[in-house]
């Protein structure tokens, strides 16, 4: 496999507004980045073979692989934002979404994944909750569940989220339908838990209160609809297809993409005029 370390990346739609953000915040951002990204390609090559290695040998999550690099930047100026009651209120109950381990032995969680088969494959029967049939859907095994062991129910609420609200995208997705793609294509459910665990670490979720620009600027729009995160999810997983294909990315470079997706929707999070989720430019790219 040939490994592709530069690409010309098509720009983010937040580069064609302007953007209220502190200057300060995104210079530091700007050389964290630059920083992280100086590693030699030694090094890369060896994380993301052991990523693959992770997937193709086990049950083990490629969150790990994935997202040891990742962390979150104290910026105290931020700090000093205070949240309504109504948006403490819901980060809260996020939060505690955030919390809920998946259990193969609870009956609504088992109901849930089932509800997830059936709005993939609508005409095809589930043989069993362990079934070779889950890797269809980009599982990395028989048994789904040992694959959100990094993120919990909240990602498998996600996904079925997705498909209900934005089905036509959902299975575009899904099905891989648009655009000339690759022979080793991202694995469709084991990418979307991916996702959900990169929107709770660029939101700063796991902190009392987010700690960055990006982070409370989603608590503001948390205030405003108690689904951002559902429906912010659907977006960040259309963004991260649509890079993966102006990028003609494989498999391998699941990563790059993903860490592509997240500047760009930090970025947009932090336009001037988004009030609500729906005025995120990358609301355009999805499809009920």
């Amino acid at each position: 496999m040939r490994f592709r370390r530069r690409r010309q990346c098509f720009p983010s739609c937040a580069s064609l507004h302007k953007v209220d953000e502190d200057e300060i915040y995104w210079r530091r951002r700007r050389g964290d980045e630059e920083l992280e990204w100086s590693h030699s390609s030694t090094y890369v090559i060896l994380q993301l073979a052991q990523c693959f290695t992770n997937a193709m040998v086990g049950p083990r999550s490629w969150i790990v692989g994935l997202f040891n690099r990742s962390g979150n930047r104290r910026n105290d100026k931020f700090l000093q934002y205070p949240l309504s009651p109504l948006q403490e209120e819901r980060l809260q109950r996020l939060q505690d979404r955030m919390h809920i381990p998946f259990d193969e032995t609870c009956v609504d969680h088992q109901e849930a994944l089932r509800a997830l088969w059936n709005a993939a494959y609508p005409n095809i029967e589930l043989k069993g909750m362990i079934s070779e049939q889950w890797k269809e859907m980009g599982w990395q095994g028989p048994n789904p569940s040992t694959d959100f062991r990094g993120c919990g129910f909240i990602s498998l609420e996600n996904l079925l989220y997705f498909s209900r609200m934005f089905p036509a995208s959902f299975r575009r997705l899904l099905l891989k339908e648009d655009g000339n793609r690759a022979t080793w294509e991202y694995p469709f459910a084991v990418a979307g838990i991916n996702v959900s665990f990169m929107l709770i670490q660029m939101l700063d979720l796991n902190a009392e209160k987010p700690r960055n620009l990006p982070g409370l600027n989603f608590v503001r729009l948390l205030g405003e609809n108690e689904e951002a995160f559902d429906v912010l999810y659907c977006v960040a997983f259309e963004m991260m297809d649509a890079q993966w294909l102006a990028m003609h990315a494989s498999y391998m470079e699941f990563n790059e993409v993903l860490q592509v997706t997240r500047t760009q929707l930090e970025r947009e999070l932090s336009l001037e005029d988004v009030h609500r989720i729906q005025d995120l430019p990358a609301y355009n790219l999805l499809h009920q």
